[in-house]
């Protein structure tokens, strides 16, 4: 079982920065992925970056180049960095872990993944 706690949400302009961090504590094992995903309003659940243990990383196509997932293996956190804000990235933003797997045919298949319950929420005004 692995708990996940989000944190770092807040409200910004576009062109604006928020960093997202996420505790993840309990049986992670040594291979993992981890995920970043958001919700907004109306809409489904997305994907929005994935690291596995390996140091695999993915985006999804709208966030290219603008937010960068990160994993620091000693404080056990998960975070996204998020420049360059757009308001079409405004929603909740949950993170996820998938403990015993990596690559990319796994990580990418997110609904796998056990997902914190409380998430973070981001507001990007025009």
């Amino acid at each position: 079982q692995v708990q996940l706690v989000e944190s770092g949400g807040g409200s910004v302009q576009a062109g604006g920065s928020l960093r997202l961090s996420c505790v993840v504590s309990g049986r992670l094992y040594s291979t993992f992925c981890l995920g970043w995903f958001r919700q907004a309003a109306g809409k489904e659940r997305e994907a929005v970056a994935n690291i596995d243990s390996e140091g695999w990383t993915s985006y999804a196509d709208s966030v290219k180049g603008r937010f960068t997932v990160s994993h620091d293996k000693s404080a056990n956190t998960l975070y996204l960095q998020m420049d360059s804000l757009k308001p079409e990235d405004t929603g909740m933003y949950y993170c996820g872990a998938l403990p015993g797997y990596s690559g990319s045919w796994w990580c990418q298949r997110s609904h796998n993944y056990d997902i914190g319950a409380q998430g973070t929420q981001v507001t990007v005004s025009s």
